[in-house]
């Protein structure tokens, strides 16, 4: 299945593409249904998948990882937990997040077709973009990352109920 060939649906914890920067905690979003105030963006937001790439490249950043993750990963590719890890996985301090290419792009970032070689079984963080908090904490946010992400602002439009599941998936 390729980027294009999957788009999001939050009720079952799924999304598409994605990956860097450490996302913030919901509840640090200004506006946010924490604090009683609907956030900027309660009208809903638009986004459909492009399969670019973007959000697999670019500046350093984390994928994290979770122990199920890694297994999950692990079996997609027929390796044992340990030989994945020795091939793909950092330690940060007491997390875990994937490796980076010396030129920024995730690991399983495949060139030239901008596919990623581990899409069906992609970590939690991969899933939920754009949909993070980093990109929703303003709307000038929400415009750099469409941007940098053909897809932000285009396609299906997804609730305040399903970005807050996304955004509630932030470990």
């Amino acid at each position: 299945m390729n980027h294009a060939d999957h788009l999001c649906d939050f009720s079952d914890g799924g999304c598409s593409a994605a990956r860097r920067r450490t996302k913030l905690r919901r509840n640090a979003l200004p506006g946010s249904t924490m604090s009683g105030k609907l956030p900027w963006y309660h009208a809903g937001l638009r986004f459909g998948c492009r399969g670019c790439g973007n959000c697999c490249t670019g500046e350093p950043g984390y994928v994290w990882v979770v122990q199920s993750e890694i297994e999950q990963l692990a079996e997609m590719l027929s390796l044992d937990v340990d030989q994945f890890e020795t091939l793909f996985v950092r330690n940060v301090g007491r997390r875990k997040s994937l490796i980076e290419m010396p030129n920024g792009d995730c690991v399983f970032l495949q060139r030239p077709s901008m596919r990623c070689k581990v899409y069906p079984a992609r970590p939690l963080q991969c899933r939920t973009w754009p949909f993070w908090s980093s990109n929703l904490r303003t709307p000038e946010d929400w415009a750099k990352t469409a941007q940098r992400c053909p897809g932000t602002d285009h396609g299906r439009l997804y609730s305040l109920k399903e970005i807050d599941a996304a955004l509630d998936q932030d470990r």
